[in-house]
């Protein structure tokens, strides 16, 4: 059976996302279901509004520099495509992290006699919200606009949207708990977890990286946001703990923010603590890149602050850090306490700098441990996170939501 999706998704193209690049480009093409992706071309060039992806088409669009002009493009490019879209070409229509183009998509999947489905990778409106209240009424039209559109997000997701969708893709088991304690049915939810591609995340291609700045340092990463809900200034407060132990201790941070205020505050927080000549800031780098800075780390970090929006997801960093035999340290959002757990691939505990400090250093003093962990997080990852078996469930689910179509 071969499946064809139209696709509004949040994130640019090309996307890094793994569950859209990995999950929809690789491998369910190879079991037969085919997506034509439709966003925004992540490059100023304007040639072409159809390319190839791998997993089926791009229909992109060119988004103006003003962000109050680029909501505009961008829905009016989502809007169009929807209404051109092919009920003959597509087997349903299918939205991610977008509740006001999940709404048309709604109307014209109802007009056009398709199925129609909502992908939730994340509490957009929930995020827009405290984005807002963060920033505060001084910063006007940067507090008002994602405020206002934060709460009539929430309303069309959850009295319209959801409700109303053939079938709902949720990030998490604990996401979908949350939403039925909204009011959403339970049966209409589908959890489809972060994996790893293990083709990709093989150790014996993914040589350690030659950067002289970790020479003779004992190396811990971070992979990932920087966002201002992470608090990522908790590990410069451990970083300095650390480094009164072990004074060769080294950070490095592979991942940036787009809030450039937010990344400038972390600069200056890391030299407030005294700790910035213990960091390595690469920003934004390619995934394989950053896989290679993982590969010299003795451990990866993972602090994922506790609250509503950051419970329900899942942190890839954490399974990648195993899938690359690194041992990990973590605090206890759920999902990365369970795989830490489970698999005793790392230790798990609070967030706090000085909880922080004493597990890593625990984990620095002995390297028969570490050795201990780095293989079973393999092993673990091998067995349940990876994309491959992941596809064929998912893949499943579609073929089993379609049926009824097909008759």
């Amino acid at each position: 059976m071969s499946i064809r999706l139209l696709y509004i998704t949040a994130e640019a193209f090309p996307t890094y996302h793994a569950d859209l690049a990995v999950l929809f480009g690789k491998y369910l093409p190879r079991l037969g279901l085919f997506t034509d992706i439709v966003t925004e071309a992540n490059s100023s060039d304007t040639s072409k509004s159809t390319i190839n992806w791998d997993g089926g088409e791009a229909l992109l669009c060119q988004v103006p520099a003003n962000r109050g002009f680029y909501h505009i493009v961008k829905f009016m490019h989502n809007v169009n495509s929807l209404l051109r879209c092919d009920s003959q070409k597509y087997d349903a229509i299918q939205v991610r992290d977008l509740p006001v183009a999940a709404l048309f998509g709604l109307i014209i999947a109802r007009y056009k006699k398709l199925p129609f489905y909502y992908w939730m990778s994340y509490p957009q409106s929930e995020g827009q919200i405290h984005r807002a209240k963060s920033r505060g009424w001084r910063a006007g039209i940067r507090y008002f606009f994602p405020l206002i559109l934060g709460h009539i997000g929430k309303f069309i997701l959850y009295k319209i949207v959801m409700p109303y969708a053939d079938h709902n893709f949720v990030q998490s088991t604990k996401m979908r708990e949350d939403l039925v304690q909204l009011g959403l049915p339970f049966e209409k939810m589908t959890p489809v977890p972060m994996a790893v591609d293990l083709d990709t995340a093989k150790i014996e291609d993914i040589q350690p990286i030659n950067d002289v700045r970790l020479a003779g340092k004992r190396v811990v990463i971070y992979m990932g946001t920087l966002g201002r809900n992470r608090q990522i200034e908790v590990l410069f407060e451990m970083l300095a703990l650390v480094r009164k132990k072990l004074p060769d201790i080294l950070l490095v941070i592979a991942g940036s923010t787009e809030d450039a205020g937010h990344l400038a505050w972390l600069k200056k927080e890391a030299e407030r603590i005294g700790v910035n000549d213990a960091i390595v800031w690469t920003g934004w780098i390619p995934m394989s890149e950053a896989w290679r800075y993982a590969r010299t780390a003795e451990v990866g970090l993972s602090p994922v602050p506790r609250g509503f929006l950051l419970d329900m997801g899942i942190p890839t960093k954490v399974l990648e850090y195993m899938a690359l035999n690194v041992p990990v340290l973590c605090n206890d959002n759920p999902y990365q306490e369970q795989a830490v757990k489970e698999s005793g691939a790392g230790l798990c505990v609070s967030l706090s700098a000085e909880n922080f400090a004493e597990a890593l250093l625990e984990l620095l003093e002995n390297t028969a441990q570490r050795k201990r962990m780095a293989t079973m997080g393999r092993q673990y990852i091998t067995e349940f996170w990876n994309y491959e078996k992941l596809a064929a469930d998912v893949f499943t689910v579609y073929q089993n939501l379609l049926k009824p179509h097909s008759i």
